[in-house]
């Protein structure tokens, strides 16, 4: 069995059938979901601790990331160079905005772009590979960029990477507290959910699931694989480039080795533990996982132990995720 099967478990055979006929529609959060969600957010501001704002602010970035991430693997492939594509934005944001001098929001739109359209390059030639083999090529494209970003010193610093990024900015508002920063990413979060929401009710969106339900059926019925695949690649990249340039100007340093391999696996396990068929699973999976270096920062060696054995746990007793776990409040149906 190939990785990419063994990371992403089907669908119940009634579950992708509603998807392929285009049944998943946007529905209202129930008010438990909307209350728990609005406490969620308030809780660094309640603390009003630094150390609650700055894990509070990664949450919502690799929640963004991963987010998009399960774009690709609903298509039915698993990347291992999304952690790159998130530096490639991040690059790209410092050029423009550091380097160029331009707007803090034309960075963000051209880390997008940049990260999107590697992707976009790269998904052309490597998307005709299918399971193990396509994960391997974006593990070597991965360290390739690693590569040339150390290589490359004159313009990305080398090893020593990039100091003194500006802080984002605004409409002459400079987010350069952690409460306003937070708050900027709790919008960028809330804005990439709610578009992916729509996304994956939208037609595009239902052909991203049948893809990854069922790519013979798929093809069948006139909805083309490689298409749709790079069509989901392009869109998962776009995002990584977004969760780039809000790390990038929130830490004000990147360096290459901030977007190394490690980072690759930690946000598939993210998606992996909170439900790669589920809106909020990236979430989630950031909610989870996103703390737990903080709580092991004093043995490094137990980090690796607990996140191999949390995805053990998780794809043998809950292969839907933490999102799909059945609560009194929630519905189980994907989204």
């Amino acid at each position: 069995m190939t990785m990419s099967k063994t990371l992403l478990s089907p669908m119940p055979p009634s579950a992708g059938a509603m998807l392929i006929r285009g049944a998943a529609a946007p529905r209202a959060l129930g008010l438990p979901a909307l209350g728990a969600l609005a406490l969620l957010i308030c809780i660094p501001f309640i603390l009003n601790q630094a150390f609650s704002y700055h894990l509070a602010i990664f949450i919502c970035i690799n929640a963004i990331v991963v987010t998009s991430l399960s774009v690709l693997a609903r298509s039915g492939q698993i990347s291992l160079c999304h952690g790159a594509l998130v530096g490639i934005g991040a690059y790209a944001s410092v050029a423009c905005v550091k380097g160029l001098g331009l707007p803090f929001l034309v960075g963000v739109f051209a880390a997008m772009i940049a990260a999107g359209g590697v992707a976009y390059l790269l998904g052309r030639i490597v998307l005709r590979l299918q399971g193990v083999y396509f994960v391997l090529v974006t593990f070597a494209f991965s360290e390739l960029v690693r590569l040339v970003l150390l290589e490359w010193g004159d313009v990305t610093g080398g090893a020593n990477g990039v100091t003194g990024i500006p802080a984002a900015s605004i409409a002459g508002y400079v987010f350069n507290e952690k409460p306003a920063f937070y708050a900027l990413a709790v919008v960028a979060t809330i804005g990439a959910l709610v578009f992916f929401r729509f996304f994956y009710a939208s037609p595009a969106g239902e052909a991203v699931d049948a893809v990854g339900e069922n790519p013979a059926l798929a093809e069948a019925s006139g909805v083309g694989v490689r298409r749709t695949q790079l069509y989901a690649f392009t869109l998962a990249s776009a995002f990584a480039g977004l969760g780039g340039a809000l790390l990038a100007h929130y830490l004000g340093y990147i360096s290459p080795e901030s977007f190394n391999m490690h980072y690759s696996i930690a946000l598939i396990i993210m998606m992996v533990v909170g439900g790669r068929r589920f809106l909020f699973g990236g979430l989630i999976g950031a909610l989870v996982m996103t703390p737990l270096p903080e709580f092991f920062r004093g043995a490094v060696e137990s980090q690796d132990i607990f996140y191999g054995v949390a995805l053990i746990l998780i794809l043998r007793f809950m292969p839907q995720g933490l999102a799909g776990v059945r609560l009194p409040f929630m519905k189980r149906r994907p989204v």
